[in-house]
């Protein structure tokens, strides 16, 4: 499946989104790798086969596939700790966030590209999933290593589109049944 397939899959009442979704391929806000990167980790917390499936394609030509694995590496290890810490900034007992995590985390250290990237699609990643302690994290270091609030506010745009596609599909499928 393709993003073009994909963005004709979303119906009518959702046509914002339709248009905001033609014009990612387009915006230049983000270097190559850092946007389709960013892409296709947000298409995969989505947690939508469809949407997955659509940036994934359009991401191979892009990416190497060690960039590839980044992307979905960001996504897999955000789905934990967005989980985990948020968990632990939410509990009123504050006894939590004093305990060790014991949750693996090489991937962040050594992600296979570089740093600035893995941490934008980690922000955006944590944004769609909610974890306020997780984007505060990673806009630090992103702020580290020079990275502008025009980008690290793109990253979160770019997700929050990717995030309405997989709603808008989902809500036409609703609507067709």
């Amino acid at each position: 499946m393709s993003i073009e397939s994909l963005k004709e899959r979303i119906p009518d009442f959702a046509k914002d989104v339709r248009l905001n979704v033609s014009g990612l391929a387009n915006d230049e806000a983000l270097a190559p790798q850092t946007k389709w990167g960013l892409l296709l980790a947000c298409a995969i917390a989505t947690r939508n086969p469809d949407v997955a499936a659509a940036f994934d394609a359009e991401a191979s030509a892009h990416l190497t596939p060690q960039a590839r694995d980044a992307a979905r590496a960001a996504a897999s290890i955000m789905a934990m700790n967005n989980v985990y810490y948020r968990f632990v900034h939410l509990a009123s007992n504050k006894e939590y966030g004093a305990m060790p995590a014991k949750l693996r985390m090489n991937v962040i250290g050594n992600p296979g590209v570089p740093k600035a990237d893995f941490e934008l699609w980690s922000l955006a990643v944590s944004a769609i999933n909610g974890c306020g302690m997780c984007i505060d994290a990673h806009e630090k270091v992103l702020r580290e290593h020079g990275v502008e609030s025009a980008a690290i506010q793109a990253a979160v745009r770019y997700g929050a589109i990717v995030q309405s596609a997989a709603v808008a599909l989902e809500a036409g499928a609703l609507q067709a049944a």
